[in-house]
């Protein structure tokens, strides 16, 4: 039996996981049956005549497994090569692997993928949109196909490059990291003032003397109430009884009172 992987069992995997990494997600083994199922192919491949081993791999493959989606291809890849190097006496390094690698790649992924990506990119796409400028939409297609691309060939980088990779790009992976956060920062603090309007109508009058509140606040600091307003949903956000949904009602409430009342 041919137990050498080539490029279309790596693409199998590939598509596997890029459908069903969380189709049976569950709070017991989270995405293990995702794992389990991508991995099926080589499985079968390398234990296929063999019922018991093929059966123990299978619930070696299957146990708790949780980390960002784009990056599980990588492990994906890593976990082949090692079985196709030492087959059956690679369970307990299979199982080792995943567990010290999900935590470490979750921690990376979650930032780029989960918040970096979308912060900025999004924050762009969206300004543009906004603006009526169809780039913006063209941006965000972009981003998510580059994504997708990235997923699909990070089996193949994981297989090709095995454990090396995490040692040789960990401090890569870090600079990235630091870099992205810094340009999103900067992207985020730029949009405030841009996206974010406060403007406030009222104006005080003792006697002849009018005050122009706005005007006095600009003096200060530009857009320092749209600032105060995005720091204020910032900070309540990190609260446990406070969410995005709620953020978004407050908002609008808000804006209803002060604009009833004549403020703004």
């Amino acid at each position: 039996m041919n137990t050498k992987i080539d490029q279309k069992d790596l693409n199998k995997v590939s598509r596997d996981w890029l459908i069903g990494s969380q189709i049976s997600w569950n709070y017991e083994r989270m995405m293990g049956g995702g794992y389990l199922y991508a991995m099926l192919p080589v499985l079968k491949k390398f234990y296929g005549e063999n019922r018991s081993e093929y059966q123990e791999m299978m619930e070696t493959e299957s146990q708790f497994f949780n980390t960002t989606p784009h990056m599980g291809g990588l492990i994906l890849g890593m976990d082949i090569a090692t079985q196709e190097a030492e087959k059956y006496q690679s369970k307990e390094t299979v199982a080792s692997l995943k567990t010290g690698l999900m935590g470490s790649l979750a921690g990376v992924g979650d930032t780029i993928f989960g918040v970096l990506f979308p912060t900025i990119f999004g924050s762009v796409a969206s300004y543009l949109a906004l603006g009526g400028n169809a780039i913006g939409v063209i941006i965000w297609l972009l981003v998510n196909i580059a994504i997708v691309v990235f997923r699909y060939y990070s089996v193949t980088i994981g297989y090709k490059q095995g454990v090396k990779l995490v040692g040789n790009m960990s401090g890569q992976l870090n600079a990235l990291t630091n870099s992205a956060t810094l340009l999103g920062v900067t992207v985020i603090g730029a949009m405030v003032p841009s996206v974010v309007k406060a403007p406030i109508t009222m104006v005080f009058k003792s006697g002849k003397v009018k005050l122009n509140i706005q005007e006095t606040l600009d003096q200060i600091m530009p857009m320092m109430l749209p600032v105060i307003l995005v720091a204020v949903i910032y900070f309540l956000l990190g609260k446990k009884w406070f969410n995005s949904t709620r953020a978004i009602v407050s908002v609008i409430i808000l804006a209803i009172l002060l604009k009833l009342a004549g403020v703004m």
